[in-house]
Parts: structure tokens; sequence; C-alpha cells
């Protein structure tokens, strides 16, 4: 079956059994998916440049970046293999929760792989129209979301922040929210997506959150002391936290400033809706706002632009997203990717302060 690969074999074989430890798998599941990335790296780069699937760059963007042209895209296919595989191999896959966030992330990179791929065919940066994308992003989450509803045991209650006993019931609508957080964190993460390593790290620190969060919302003692939603068999999330964070680590090798590969939206969007999935999983959608914060403020910066414009016919930003604001402000690249990094790392520790200011 399915399921009898690594995590099962600690009831076969005694000196395996420290397997059953969902620490220990998440460890080796973030080395494996290293691993993944540093073999495989180098492989796919060579073949993306030999195909000559290059980055269209918007004729609309800053000029810097026009001497990224044609550098190797679709690189998040590296991404999904190595956050897939070491789940398959050391996940416990009787646990409905791995395959429904493995849904999201697989669904949501088969949709940023075939608009990427008409970016490449078309020689432009138009890809799926809007439409196209956002009604596929809906159908996979309205899928995910209906699964988790009529799961057993499923809550479709909301954790509320910084609030003790604010746990409001929203019954059926719990569906159409869910599906608000996989899509919004998804293209939140797509918009982000601008420079080299600005999206993969934000992406690498909020998944370390959220191996935090699901461990603890798995653990019926330690959920109980901090007095937060138990959840039981979310903490086998954390083994998907750590192949994510094992596989942004690996890209970010490769995409570092200057980048020798772009991930594409088939990285971009997958990663987005794993980590909006995990949310919803363990009752952190809230959280998600503020430990995702600069995914959030990119998205939000996209349409304020866009309704200040519209309506008013002004600019609020140079250009958005924001980070394209600082660019044409003259912040070098990289020190807008660093600084960014940084605010990421502060928003995760105020995200888990949330543990216990309640």
């Amino acid at each position: 079956m399915l399921y009898h690969l690594l995590y099962p074999l600690h009831t076969e074989f005694s000196v395996l059994y420290v397997f059953r430890f969902i620490t220990f798998r998440t460890i080796y599941a973030t080395i494996t998916a290293l691993l993944i990335s540093f073999i495989l790296g180098p492989w796919l780069i060579d073949t993306l440049q030999k195909m000559q699937i290059g980055q269209s760059i918007r004729k609309v963007g800053p000029e810097s970046h026009f001497v990224k042209e044609g550098t190797p895209t679709m690189g998040g296919a590296l991404i999904l293999c190595a956050i897939i595989i070491p789940t398959l191999l050391w996940a416990d896959l009787s646990n409905l929760y791995i395959w429904i966030a493995l849904l999201v992330t697989a669904g949501y990179g088969a949709i940023g792989f075939v608009d990427d791929y008409l970016k490449v065919v078309r020689k432009n940066s138009d890809g799926i129209s809007a439409r196209q994308k956002m009604f596929w992003q809906l159908l996979i989450a309205a899928g995910a979301a209906f699964l988790l509803y009529n799961s057993v045991g499923f809550d479709t209650r909301l954790s509320l922040p910084f609030f003790k006993n604010a746990q409001p019931d929203i019954g059926i609508f719990y569906i159409p929210f869910a599906m608000l957080v996989m899509v919004g964190a998804s293209n939140a993460v797509n918009l982000t997506d601008g420079l080299d390593g600005l999206a993969i790290g934000p992406m690498i620190i909020a998944a370390g959150t959220f191996l935090v969060l699901a461990y603890l919302a798995g653990n019926a003692n330690l959920a109980s002391y901090l007095q937060i939603q138990s959840i039981q068999g979310a903490g086998e999330l954390s083994v998907l936290c750590g192949a994510m964070i094992g596989a942004g680590l690996g890209f970010l090798w490769f995409n570092s400033y200057p980048a020798q590969v772009f991930m594409g939206d088939v990285g971009s969007l997958s990663l987005g809706g794993s980590l909006g999935a995990i949310a919803v999983i363990t009752k952190n959608e809230i959280v998600l706002v503020i430990v995702g914060g600069i995914f959030v403020v990119e998205a939000l910066s996209v349409i304020v632009q866009v309704v200040s414009f519209r309506y008013w016919g002004k600019r609020v930003f140079r250009m958005a997203p924001i980070h394209h604001h600082f660019e044409l402000k003259g912040w070098p690249e990289p020190k807008i990717i660093v600084r960014f990094w940084i605010i990421s790392i502060i928003l995760a520790l105020i995200g888990l302060s949330t543990l216990k200011l309640r």
C-alpha cells in the first residue's frame, strides 16, 4: 500500500523505532529536500538553458531588470520535487491532512507550470489569463476546503490571536473562508516573487514558523498548555514544513543574487498555496497574516495602486508591487531583499508570540 514507505518501518524493525517520532522525520525530510535540490539543481538549470526556457521581462518594469532577460525560469519544478518526494518518503501517508496539503501544492504547481510554459512559448510575460488562473485556483481550494469540512472531528471555529476565548464558529462558511486563505496566500507569494531570493527567503521563515505551529497543534498536551486548538494529526504537517524549508534553502542556493534560475509561477503559486493550506488545517489563518506580512503588504500594494489609479488617476507608489517602489527610489536589489528577510523574521517572532499572548 502507498503508506508503506518509511514511517511504518518503526513497527517492523526495532532499530528503526526512531522513525515513529515526528521530530526525527521532520529533520530528515528537510535534509532529503536539501539533497534533492543540490543534486537536481545544476542539471535542471542546464536543461532549462539548453531548452531556452528563459524569463521574459516586462518592458514596463524597472530598467535594471532587463539584464535578467533569458535567465532560466520554471525552477519551481525543483522546489516541487524537493517538497513532494521527501514528504512521501518521511510522512505518515495515512494522514488525510498530508494528502490535502499535497493536493493544493501539486495542483497550484500544475497551474503555475502551464502559466510559465505559455509565457515561454509566446515569448512574453503573459501566460494564462487572470480569469482562468483564478478559476482553477478556486476549484482546487474548494476541493481541499470541502475535504477538510467533511473530515471527522474538524472544527469550523476560528482562532483569533491575542484573544483567549474568541473562537467564533462560522460553520459552512468555513469553506469559502478557507478558499480565500489558500488562493490569497498563493497569489500574494506570486506577487512577491520579483527579485532574486525575495520570495523564497520569507517563505523559508514562514515554513519554519508553521512547522512549530503544526507540531504544537498536533500535540494534545502542548496545545492544552498553550490554550490553542488541539488538532489530532496536524503534527504530521511538520514533516511537510520541513521539506519546504529544505527545498527553499536548496533553491536559494541557486536563486540568491544574482540568480542562476527563477522559480516562476510553478514555484510561487505552489508554495503560497501550500502555506495557506497548512494555515487552514492548523487553525492559524489569522496568524498567517502576521507571519506572512511581507506577502500581505506586497499584495496590498498592488491593490492600492490599481484602485488609486483607476478612481483618482494617481499612483501611491512609484511602481507596484512595493519592492519595485524601493528599487526606483535607488535601493540596491540586495539591500531590499535582506531588509525584507529581516522584517519577515521579526514578523515570525510576533506570530509565535501569539501562542502566549492570549
